[in-house]
C-alpha cells in the first residue's frame, strides 16, 4: 500500500528540517501515492530568513491554505495514513494537546489522532517548561509520536543538511517509508 502523508510545516525555528524532508520525499515518491502540505504563515517567513529562498513553492506536492477545511485530509475518509509537522512549534503542540482545531494543521492532527493514524511531530524548541511537558505527554497518550529535532553524530554529518538528515531519516523510518541510511552497527 503506498502512503498518502499530509507535511505540515510551522514557525517554528528549524526550516532546513522541512526543507531536508522535503527533498527525501521528493526520492521516495515511488512509496507515496499523495502528499499534502500545509504552511502556516510565519512557516514561510521563518523559511525566507532562515534558508534565505522561497523554495518551498518550487516542490512538486500539492499545498493547501492553513484555512482550506475543504482539504481532503480535513476528513478521515480521504484515509491519509500519516501526518509529519516539521518542525513543530510548542504553539502547535499545545492546540493539538487541547484538541483546538483552529486551521487545517490542527484539524488534520485531530483527524489522524482520531482515526488512529501516524501523527509525528518533530518538536524544536529549548528548553522546555512543564506545559511543554504535558502537552508531549497528552499527544503521545492520544497515539501521538514525539520526536524531537535532535541530531545524531554517530553518522559524522559534515554539512547542516547532513544534520539535518539524521533527524529526518528518523522521521522516515517512523512513517514506515523504506530507504537507505546510516544504521547504527552497520558500517
Amino acid at each position: 500500500m503506498k502512503h498518502k502523508i499530509i507535511i505540515a510545516i510551522t514557525g517554528a525555528s528549524g526550516s532546513i528540517y522541512a526543507k531536508v524532508l522535503l527533498d527525501k520525499l521528493v526520492q521516495l515518491r515511488h512509496q507515496v501515492e499523495e502528499i499534502g502540505i500545509v504552511m502556516s504563515d510565519n512557516a514561510k517567513q521563518v523559511w525566507e530568513f532562515e534558508l534565505d529562498d522561497n523554495s518551498y513553492s518550487k516542490y512538486p506536492f500539492k499545498f493547501y491554505d492553513k484555512k482550506d477545511f475543504m482539504a481532503p485530509f480535513a476528513s478521515g475518509s480521504a484515509k491519509f495514513n500519516t501526518m509529519i509537522i516539521a518542525p513543530c512549534s510548542m504553539g502547535t503542540l499545545a492546540r493539538i494537546a487541547a484538541g483546538v482545531s483552529d486551521d487545517l494543521i490542527t484539524r488534520s492532527a485531530d483527524v489522524i489522532l482520531k482515526e488512529r493514524r501516524r501523527l509525528i511531530l518533530v518538536t524544536r524548541d529549548t528548553p522546555l517548561n512543564l506545559i511543554h511537558i504535558n502537552n508531549m505527554k497528552t499527544v503521545t497518550e492520544a497515539g501521538g509520536i514525539i520526536c524531537p529535532a535532535s541530531p545524531s553524530f554517530y553518522s559524522k554529518p559534515k554539512t547542516h543538511e547532513e544534520i539535518a538528515l539524521t533527524v529526518v531519516n528518523r522521521v522516515i523510518d517512523l512513517a514506515g517509508l523504506e530507504m537507505d541510511s546510516f544504521r547504527w552497527g552497520e558500517q
